[in-house]
């Protein structure tokens, strides 16, 4: 189970924790696009939602994604994309991975 508690930390990152909020589904491989944007804008990214917008990234996209997609497919800034890998994309497919196995 999956999702984010809304206080920010220094570094940009957000808690995660074991319950539901925002209406996302648990699972971030069931989220829909909007999903997504949603996250991302939740974490205070509301501009580089919208590259996850205009890619079309859903959930099952987002757990593929590499450090490599995220810092060069998305066209975003380098400090921002950083931190989305960083502290979003890379905990939820961790969590995703043990959440599953």
């Amino acid at each position: 189970m999956l999702t984010v508690d809304m206080e920010n930390k220094e570094n940009g990152s957000l808690d995660v924790k074991n319950s539901v909020e925002n209406g996302r589904p648990l699972d971030p491989a069931d989220w829909a696009v909007i999903d997504v944007v949603n996250y991302f804008k939740t974490a205070g990214f509301e501009e580089q939602a919208n590259a996850f917008q205009e890619q079309e990234i859903d959930g099952k996209s987002l757990l593929l994604m590499t450090r490599n997609d995220v810092l060069t497919g998305l066209s975003l800034k380098l400090g921002p994309a950083l931190k989305i890998y960083e502290y979003h994309v890379k905990p939820l497919q961790t969590q995703h991975l043990k959440n599953n196995s």
